[in-house]
């Protein structure tokens, strides 16, 4: 009788110790699982502020840069004293001394241009209001490539404040115009191209900035 007692409160013990080697396991794994969750979450709190921090380094890198181009001037542009030229309107016909031309009188209405891509030519009158407005003016001839003339393309048709249209008669294959300001390339990818965009879609040149690139005259 004393040892069937005896085996009983041994196995009475070791189930005992089992249950506590139980709690003593779950206190441990739930120790280690808030542990890991608690690193997860400073790792994913440290991580999206690491990305909030380089997100507004890279802008004000870009910012920077993008300032750097302003400041600088652009290789090989030709520069009109913006005082003679005029700023009239008239609806009579306009001789201009360069062509494309990059201020004058010009017709009171303006040519849109807000990222306008013109694939025939416009009037010259309405495109000199553009510029007016702070709009960079890009135009071609047959000698320009059909991929530079596709890369401008996507260019201007994101950049409010631009328009593209073909002017035959101009003497380079690629100009960019702007109100007293002109720039001739020949490759789409030509590092002036982004500077004279950076510089003058409504830029300092504008006489009168922020005014409509929309509402005009349009062709497309």
């Amino acid at each position: 009788m004393a040892s069937r007692t005896s085996d009983n409160n041994s196995r009475q013990q070791r189930i005992a110790d089992m249950r506590r080697a139980d709690k003593v396991r779950d206190r441990r794994n739930k120790a280690i699982a808030i542990t890991v969750s608690s690193a997860v979450v400073v790792g994913l709190v440290g991580f999206g502020a690491w990305m909030l921090i380089d997100q507004k380094q890279t802008e004000q890198r870009k910012q920077e840069a993008a300032e750097q181009l302003r400041k600088t001037p652009v290789d090989g542009e030709q520069t009109w004293d913006a005082k003679k030229l005029g700023r009239n309107h008239v609806e009579t016909p306009v001789k201009y001394e360069m062509n494309p031309p990059v201020g004058g009188d010009h017709h009171p209405r303006w040519m849109n241009c807000n990222g306008d891509v013109y694939t025939n030519p416009v009037p010259e009158v309405n495109a000199v209001h553009s510029l007016e407005h702070g709009a960079v003016w890009v135009t071609y001839n047959e000698k320009a490539a059909k991929g530079d003339v596709d890369k401008l393309a996507g260019t201007v048709g994101k950049t409010p404040y631009t328009l593209m249209s073909p002017v035959k008669e101009q003497a380079g294959s690629i100009m960019l115009s702007a109100w007293g300001k002109q720039l001739t390339v020949e490759k789409a990818d030509d590092p002036r191209v982004a500077q004279f965009f950076t510089k003058y879609v409504q830029g300092p040149q504008t006489p009168e900035p922020g005014a409509a690139c929309t509402n005009g005259l349009g062709d497309k």
